[in-house]
């Protein structure tokens, strides 16, 4: 994908806020924010808002809060201005208006009459007789004054622009050359009125005008490249550079959708996934730098990005993937960083309040951080920390022990336990203590049941480390508790 010192880059990201911030213009907005900074050029978010039926003010917002909560930052966008705003384009109909009135002055667009029902027997004829179906040019003729008469009696039209049939060819940063006849595409929409211009005009206009060097987006709007590059020739503008992305697939390599996962990139965050876990996930969905590390951090990603190592294939959304790449980076905060994390999730299942101990908190943090792949899960992961769950009084018995070995080596852990004073019940301490019924009983029948006993569960952490954490009288009591559901056997 061409770059020189003598053309600055200048990308866009241009979401339209009809919906949550989904993965596939996440993705996008990274690889435009990456190869911006990688350039030394500007990143420039648009908000592409003329379906005002669609359009709200709510999903402007989560997709700005998005883009910011993944860490990316732009030069220019509607909350932060610069020299080629508006950049909403519901506040640039103005410009529309005054091109729009350009091409139909200079008879590169047209009024079109056509009725829904006119153009559906149009397509149904063409298909009837093996043509590609396109708008038959029907109105293509039609004078200015009869044009003119028409509108005057109140009759509907759309403004088509007038392509050029050709063979057009362009290149693509991601894809290679690619052709097409425009003849097979035919006068296409571009503006339901001379106030009402739809997508394919208004990204042509606004990428002209705000100076867009390089137009990178997903591959589904590869068929919409050539109509907006016909309108840039038609009025004499230049030509970004384009690469068209792979589309992002569910594992069972149909689209992306809802039922893949989470709706929104906020819903990933809510859920207790990293910024820059997703980031770094997000960047290897059709790109990767190549060699053996996979834990990148967005200036590394910056230092190493290459629109040219982008894949021509799809890729694959793959949840464990994300969670392996979660994972990593949660291991990597400090346990002051991941308790403070985790204390919303806790507080949110009333877990925890104000009054509880946050040494305590920052313990259980710390014995889970190895099992966790998403924040959220610290809930399901520690709740036994603060309440004793149910559990079957098998689950008690080590695999290779009986009931009433364990009974007894159960029963020898709490003799042990309740001879510490409370001020010695550290973790080195209670260590000893059942390190000596250990010795007796063998591991797995001493520290098994103790463990099921503390924790209701059998994958926990160690059962030193939880008495540690839950202190002797809630130690004592939980174990007097296993052991009786033990006689109960």
């Amino acid at each position: 994908m061409k770059t020189n010192e003598t053309t600055s880059v200048r990308v866009r990201i241009a979401p339209s806020p009809t919906g949550f911030l989904h993965v596939g213009t996440a993705r996008a907005a990274l690889f435009n924010f990456l190869f911006a900074r990688r350039h030394g050029g500007t990143f420039i978010v648009r908000i592409e808002d003329t379906d005002a039926q669609r359009s709200e003010k709510r999903f402007e917002d989560n997709i700005i809060e998005g883009f910011t909560w993944l860490g990316l930052t732009w030069d220019e966008g509607p909350d932060v201005g610069g020299p080629y705003g508006p950049y909403r384009q519901s506040e640039r109909k103005d410009l529309y208006r005054t091109h729009l009135k350009l091409l139909l002055e200079r008879d590169l667009a047209y009024h079109c009459f056509c009725t829904k029902e006119e153009l559906e027997a149009q397509k149904n004829y063409m298909l009837a007789n093996g043509i590609p179906p396109k708008y038959s040019g029907v109105c293509a003729g039609l004078g200015k004054d009869e044009v003119a008469r028409r509108i005057a009696d109140g009759a509907l039209s759309v403004i088509r622009f007038r392509a050029t049939a050709k063979k057009l060819a362009f290149g693509d940063g991601v894809k290679g050359k690619i052709e097409v006849d425009t003849e097979l595409i035919g006068d296409f929409t571009i503006a339901k009125s001379v106030d009402e211009p739809l997508y394919n005009f208004t990204a042509a206009i606004d990428d002209e005008l705000m100076r867009i060097s390089h137009v990178i987006r997903g591959e589904d709007h590869i068929s919409n490249t050539p109509k907006q590059i016909l309108i840039q020739e038609a009025l004499g503008f230049h030509t970004p550079h384009y690469a068209h992305l792979p589309l992002i697939l569910g594992p069972d390599k149909s689209k992306l959708s809802k039922r893949h996962g989470a709706a929104s990139i906020l819903e990933y965050r809510d859920d207790g996934y990293l910024p820059e876990a997703l980031a770094n996930f997000l960047a290897f969905l059709g790109w990767h730098p190549g060699g053996e590390k996979e834990f990148y951090s967005l200036l590394e990603l910056i230092s190493q990005f290459d629109i040219a190592h982008v894949n021509k294939s799809n890729a694959v959304f793959n949840i464990q993937k994300l969670d392996w790449f979660n994972a990593h980076y949660i291991r990597q905060k400090s346990d002051d960083e991941l308790c403070a994390l985790c204390l919303p999730y806790l507080q949110k299942a009333g877990m925890i309040d104000a009054s509880t101990d946050r040494e305590k908190v920052k313990k259980i943090v710390a014995l889970e951080k190895e099992r966790l792949k998403k924040l959220s899960d610290i809930v399901p992961l520690s709740s036994f920390f603060f309440a004793l769950p149910e559990y079957a009084s098998e689950i008690l018995v080590w695999k290779k022990s009986d009931a009433a070995t364990t009974a007894k080596s159960l029963a020898a852990s709490c003799a042990a336990l309740e001879a510490l004073d409370a001020p010695q019940f550290t973790e080195e301490a209670v260590k000893d203590a059942l390190g000596a019924v250990a010795s007796e009983f063998g591991n797995g029948a001493a520290y098994w049941p103790v463990r099921v006993a503390l924790s209701g569960m059998e994958a926990s952490p160690g059962p030193v480390e939880i008495a540690e954490v839950l202190g002797k009288d809630e130690t004592i009591k939980r174990i007097r508790a296993g052991i009786t559901r033990l006689n109960m056997i």
